[in-house]
């Protein structure tokens, strides 16, 4: 008989690799391109070199996260296969020991020696691959590696996040460039920190102010870096 439990936990890990990219890439757009317009605006160029310095900003930004994720991301679904291959190698060679070694972290995770036991043969006989793969490796198809999603979301949501500050910039007044830039940005710092919280199920006001600290810090240093040498950075 199969029994279903009535109540089922809604879990979000199945989201931690795309939503990890997607805020790296939507946090880094706004706070990198907001500050180099900071920074730029700070040394009191023309809007001219506001507005190229921004879209060059969007533009390197999103290619360098996306290649930047997918390099990434690849070597860690490289040493992935590579420790599945091994463990399927071993599987092959030498299926006792491994049942035993299954057996042995099952045990280490509170059951008895029997039931360890038990389980590990029952697991082993269903798809003894999976199973150590999931209890040795710490590896499943919800947390396994996926370079071309993470490519994509991060490159995406940079992309997205990096044109506030440019359109900012484009529609603020040609004396109150830093203010606006700054006030947009850090609004939309707070909101993509409670978004990117709401999406993983995890407390929003902190993910807000931590976002936004950092943002402030990064526009405070590249705004000073302009005001003390007086050329873009």
């Amino acid at each position: 008989m199969t029994y279903k439990s009535a109540h089922e936990e809604v879990h979000f890990i199945n989201r931690s690799g795309w939503l990890r990219a997607a805020v790296l890439g939507a946090n880094d757009g706004i706070v990198s391109v907001a500050s180099l317009i900071v920074g730029v605006a700070s040394a009191e160029p023309s809007a001219r070199a506001i507005l190229i310095a921004g879209a060059a900003g969007l533009a390197a930004g999103a290619m360098s996260m996306a290649a930047g994720e997918y390099v990434s991301v690849s070597s860690q679904s490289d040493i992935e296969r590579a420790d599945i291959g091994r463990e399927r190698a071993a599987l092959q060679e030498m299926p006792q020991e491994e049942e035993a070694e299954l057996a042995s972290l099952l045990e280490g995770r509170g059951m008895s020696a029997a039931t360890a036991a038990q389980a590990a043969r029952e697991m082993s006989e269903k798809d003894a691959l999976r199973a150590h793969v999931r209890e040795e490796l710490g590896l499943s198809e919800e947390n396994g590696a996926r370079p071309l999603q993470a490519a994509l979301a991060s490159g995406a949501t940079f992309s997205v996040a990096a044109a506030v500050p440019v359109l900012a910039s484009v529609l603020a007044p040609a004396t109150q460039v830093i203010p606006v830039v700054v006030v947009v940005t850090l609004i939309a710092l707070a909101g993509l920190g409670a978004l990117g919280a709401h999406a993983g199920g995890a407390p929003k006001l902190r993910a807000a102010v931590r976002v936004v600290v950092w943002g402030a810090a990064a526009m405070a240093v590249t705004s000073a870096v302009g005001l003390a040498f007086g050329v873009a950075v």
